[in-house]
């Protein structure tokens, strides 16, 4: 994987700062356009968003790695700029109707109901299935990562 000589100096920064030592996994935005990606971290950075869901057939199709436990992840502004860094803390597969509420509660978004979450969720993986080719339905698998804000401290 090859990255901009921004997020690659961002990341000796946020070593330097932080201690962190190693590499990161993959540097991302969460969403799929730059007002969502922009909206969602600040969800991130003001501590309401500690989770993710990862469609796994979009995440295939995209050839973005899956979220391991222990890996740090840059996250990227809507601009492609990074801004923060995130540590999976767990990761687990299921079937996308069997979120549960404390997983839609720390996604932050909406009014951080289940049935929030599923509205807003729906929307975007069918918007993203038309986009790459599939028909999204509640029986897919998905990933759910839950991870912790390392930088900024």
């Amino acid at each position: 994987m090859s990255f901009s000589r921004g997020v690659l100096d961002f990341w000796e920064k946020v070593k330097g700062e932080t201690g962190v030592t190693g590499g990161f996994a993959d540097a991302w935005g969460f969403g799929d356009n730059p007002d969502l990606i922009d909206e969602l971290l600040g969800y991130v950075l003001s501590g309401i968003k500690r989770t993710s869901t990862a469609l796994c057939i979009e995440t295939e199709l995209e050839g973005w790695p899956e979220p391991k436990v222990g890996e740090f992840n840059i996250i990227l502004d809507g601009r492609d700029k990074p801004v923060a860094v995130i540590r999976t803390v767990s990761a687990r597969k299921v079937k996308y109707r069997d979120v549960d509420a404390d997983h839609a509660y720390w996604e932050g978004e909406g009014d951080r109901t289940l049935e929030s979450y599923f509205r807003e969720h729906d929307k975007y993986y069918t918007r993203r299935g038309k986009a790459l080719g599939f028909e999204f339905n509640r029986d897919m698998d998905v990933i759910l990562e839950r991870f912790e804000l390392v930088y900024p401290i």
